[in-house]
């Protein structure tokens, strides 16, 4: 047990990662049509360019993780979320291609469309396949029993679009640290409105998802869950609050780490709500676990790996700290 728990333990730390790191620069291509000169756009990009390759390692780690710690999972969710899942891995390959072209290009207009449109698939991707295991996952004999069209419905498509606003406060917020000048006014004029669209977002989600699971009511209110898991909201209400007192005192470094707060309070109160259940409402992280032995040995390699990963993204932080603007580089 101890075992299964330490691997979901890592699991869940490499996807926050994701989602917080690679989700700023997902949010910075949505604002791109929110952005008309060409020149606040180089600075953009050139705000993300040195950790673009370090925020999606936490993506090849966490699915590498699933595969070798839960391979039930990584079988079930394959074959029930095999089309936003390809969606979600076109879009990521299509952004990576602009990306680079767009750096050399004479005309960018172009790329920066394809850039936006191949980051929003994979936004959108995102959400369907996180909506559609919220929604539940048809499941007999430990394989996946239901149709390929299962994942979109009404919430899927709900938790979909409110990623874009939780991506654009990312991006929002990491301008305002990372440049100055007219860019940084971009992320203060857009901080405000897709943080209200977040906190709005969450609510009717954590009303909704009662309806589709029972279980997370009953786990609310009773021991030993209850006196912990109101402390998530408690954390949200509170990096909300923060993060606005921020944006309107014009802090730096403060609307970032508050946004970071307010992802980390959902991440976690819907984790938490739903244990034990690897995917709810069947199957549970022990069913889906593999065998003692390979997750001993597998943790091995984990042990090598992770503090290697937790470092390279640590140190590239480091070396591209402070701002960055038009003429320059990094200071």
């Amino acid at each position: 047990m101890v075992l299964i728990h330490l691997w979901a333990g890592i699991i869940g730390l490499a996807m926050i990662l994701y989602i917080i790191l690679d989700g700023i620069s997902l949010g910075m291509a949505l604002l791109f049509p929110l952005a008309a000169d060409p020149k606040k756009r180089a600075i953009m990009t050139e705000s993300i360019a040195p950790v673009w390759d370090t925020n999606q390692t936490w993506l090849v780690f966490g699915a590498a993780a699933i595969f070798a710690a839960f391979p039930s999972v990584y079988a079930i969710l394959s074959s029930a979320l095999y089309i936003p899942l390809m969606a979600f891995v076109m879009g990521l390959i299509f952004r990576g291609v602009t990306f680079e072209f767009r750096t050399n290009a004479k005309k960018k207009g172009a790329w920066d469309r394809a850039f936006f449109f191949g980051s929003l698939v994979a936004v959108l991707s995102q959400g369907f396949m996180l909506g559609g295991i919220l929604s539940g996952i048809s499941i007999s004999q430990d394989v996946f029993s239901g149709g390929a069209m299962d994942w979109l419905n009404t919430f899927s498509l709900l938790v979909g679009f409110s990623l874009i606003p939780g991506y654009v406060m990312l991006a929002s917020c990491y301008l305002i640290l990372k440049t100055e000048g007219e860019v940084q006014e971009l992320g203060y004029r857009y901080a405000l409105p897709s943080t209200l669209l977040v906190l709005f977002f969450m609510a009717v989600v954590t009303v909704w998802t009662p309806y589709h699971y029972p279980l997370v009511w009953q786990h609310w209110f009773s021991a030993p869950r209850i006196h912990f898991v109101w402390s998530f909201p408690l954390l949200g209400l509170i990096s909300a609050y923060l993060l606005l007192k921020a944006l309107h005192e014009r802090r730096e470094p403060a609307p970032l780490l508050c946004a970071f707060g307010l992802f980390l309070s959902g991440y976690l109160g819907l984790i938490t709500s739903l244990y034990p259940y690897a995917i709810p409402p069947t199957l549970t992280f022990t069913e889906a676990a593999a065998q003692p032995e390979t997750l001993r040995f597998t943790l091995w390699g984990a042990a090598i790996v992770l503090p290697v990963v937790i470092g390279y993204v640590v140190y590239s932080y480091a070396v591209f700290r402070g701002k960055v603007g038009a003429g320059r580089s990094y200071e």
